[in-house]
């Protein structure tokens, strides 16, 4: 852990999850075990880190383990003394879906905040290539802004990256930091991920953690990894270009906080 007060260090956990519980809770631990004994302060788990699944059996079988999800979460967390934002995993939900939840633990394992994935993914990307998220997922109606460590986080996944007044909401309950755990596909991440990632840190002053799921998962769906953490000013401190690994970068926690003062866009806003 960073031994500044001043200073941080954020790690991102790019995986290539499968449609195996077990298999992917052991490959999260063991990556957010690297990134503490690397020195990582807080560590972001890519969207459905979990559980990347095409049926529907497999997304309920692993709601109903959802403990066994937390429970993992909780003890690495205290374990490495780190604070995880735990990407995404389904949990039941009251109509017979499940939620696409991010959970937030701090350096104790205590559960600070829960996010369910308000945005749902119902896009034809391609002629070959349609998802309908919302045929087996409830969407979540609560933003999160949770505070750690002295800083606030913004919690965010995936196709919230595209609706900017999210993020300015967040912004204004004191955001300094969005994290942005994702399976972005092939084709909308070689087209938008870099830009829509960098315009969210641009036009907020924030900081971004984005990991990511990369590769062919069941369902041969194929995700495209790049996971990324990116400064207040848009600059991309760290970038994994290829399988599965973890990046880390070394922060000063008040940059955010200096560069809205020293640019003080978000006190020239007129629209409310």
């Amino acid at each position: 852990m960073s031994d500044s007060n001043q200073k941080l260090i954020f790690a991102a956990v790019q995986m290539s999850s499968t449609a195996v519980l077990q298999e992917n809770l052991d490959c999260a631990r063991g990556f957010i075990e690297q990134a503490g004994a690397a020195g990582a302060d807080i560590v972001v788990l890519p969207e459905n880190f979990s559980l990347m699944s095409a049926t529907d059996l497999q997304r309920r079988d692993a709601a109903e383990r959802s403990d066994e999800v937390e429970a993992m979460l909780s003890r690495v967390a205290r374990d490495q003394g780190v604070v995880i934002v735990g990407g995404s995993t389904p949990l039941p939900a009251a109509d017979g879906r499940v939620t696409n939840t991010c959970l937030v633990f701090d350096r104790s394992g205590e559960r600070i905040g829960r996010y369910d994935k308000m945005h749902l993914f119902d896009v034809s990307v391609s002629a070959e290539e349609s998802y309908q998220e919302s045929s087996y997922i409830a969407p979540g109606n609560s933003p999160l802004a949770v505070t750690t460590e002295g800083l606030t986080l913004g919690i965010t996944i995936c196709y919230d990256l595209r609706f900017p007044e999210l993020y300015r909401y967040l912004e204004e309950a004191g955001a300094e930091i969005f994290t942005v755990p994702s399976a972005f596909t092939v084709p909308t991440g070689r087209a938008h991920w870099h830009t829509l990632l960098q315009a969210r840190a641009v036009e907020n002053l924030a900081w971004v953690i984005a990991p990511a799921q990369v590769g062919t998962h069941p369902g041969k769906r194929k995700t495209f990894g790049h996971s990324l953490i990116i400064d207040p000013w848009g600059d991309i401190l760290a970038e994994h270009m290829g399988g599965p690994g973890v990046i880390l970068a070394e922060v000063d926690r008040d940059r955010a906080r200096k560069k809205r003062r020293q640019f003080p866009v978000l006190q020239h806003k007129v629209l409310k």
